[in-house]
């Protein structure tokens, strides 16, 4: 594997933590979180390329709050949509490639098929909106840069909401999670495999869609990782989760697309090879939590019945 000279913003949240540890080991890599390079500033992001030099930048920073885009609009805005575009001329007057992750909410979720990168992005609240804008943005300036739509990210550097499931059935509380919402999980671990398949200098540019193969809602998720904790003799206090609609929830400011499905065919034909089933991913994610002696009764927080487990 060739060494790169790698560049990770938004290195504190749950994918970019990983791809920090996964490529420490054989590429040189500066990560960096909101502190040092905060894309509400976006004015100070070419001076920041320039002097990291990299050959690489994944851009894994955005404002991910979906009902707080809707209020805190120009925030989102210059964050989702202005900075990406910042990145990618600045990657493209230093040859760099830009890898910027966006998500599944650039789509509307009528389909009841998989999306695939030829699909037209139809968002439904203002992070989708400017998410979108933010893809377009990226790849203007050079058409080897690509955007990764990642969903439902899950991984053992940051909690999600399989961690809190877990934890919450361990202490025997209530554990409620919406069962009328769809997409495919994107464990970070095999995310970090695959992305590094873009670092070749034969990978093209455009749009990938990246997650673990197939389709659960967000019931079936957490269920999965408790069944699979059962499975390991970890001590379940409560192994059902309760399933809820989405209008169950309390009122949001955002509306969700209820299936975001993302179909990998074009990122799998670059690799050679499919990704994992998302109950592996999640069955291997349990077992590393359990080495870890990560699933015990004071560990984690609860996901009680006035939580919103999405987001």
């Amino acid at each position: 594997m060739q060494k790169r000279r790698i560049l990770i913003l938004g290195a504190g949240g749950r994918l970019g933590a990983r791809l920090t540890h996964a490529y420490g080991r054989d590429h040189a890599v500066q990560a960096l979180g909101r502190r040092d390079a905060d894309l509400g500033r976006p004015e100070h992001l070419a001076e920041l390329v320039r002097a990291a030099a990299p050959e690489v930048v994944i851009n894994c920073a955005a404002m991910t709050n979906v009902d707080a885009c809707e209020t805190e609009r120009d925030l989102a805005e210059t964050v989702n949509a202005v900075a990406p575009g910042v990145l990618g001329r600045a990657c493209s007057d230093l040859g760099a490639r830009l890898i910027h992750v966006s998500t599944d909410y650039v789509f509307s979720g009528e389909k009841d098929t998989p999306y695939d990168e030829q699909d037209t992005p139809k968002p439904l609240s203002r992070y989708g909106e400017t998410k979108r804008r933010g893809e377009v943005n990226a790849m203007a300036s050079d058409p080897r840069h690509a955007v990764v739509r990642v969903a439902w990210v899950f991984g053992p550097d940051r909690d999600s909401f399989v961690d809190k499931a877990l934890h919450a059935a361990i202490r025997g509380e209530t554990v409620r999670a919406v069962a009328d919402k769809f997409s495919s999980p994107t464990y970070t671990v095999d995310a970090a495999a695959a992305l590094a398949g873009l670092f070749a200098d034969h990978a093209a540019g455009g749009m990938y869609h990246l997650c673990n193969r197939g389709v659960c809602s967000w019931q079936e998720w957490a269920q999965a990782g408790i069944n699979e904790a059962i499975r390991l003799g970890v001590p379940i206090a409560n192994p059902v989760v309760e399933p809820i609609k989405l209008s169950d929830l309390a009122v949001m400011k955002a509306r969700r697309p209820v299936y975001t499905v993302l179909g990998c065919d074009r990122l799998e034909g670059l690799l050679g090879r499919p990704m994992r089933s998302w109950p592996e991913a999640v069955a291997d994610y349990v077992r590393l939590l359990r080495e870890e002696g990560r699933l015990t009764p004071g560990d984690g927080g609860g996901v009680g019945a006035n939580d919103r487990p999405l987001r």
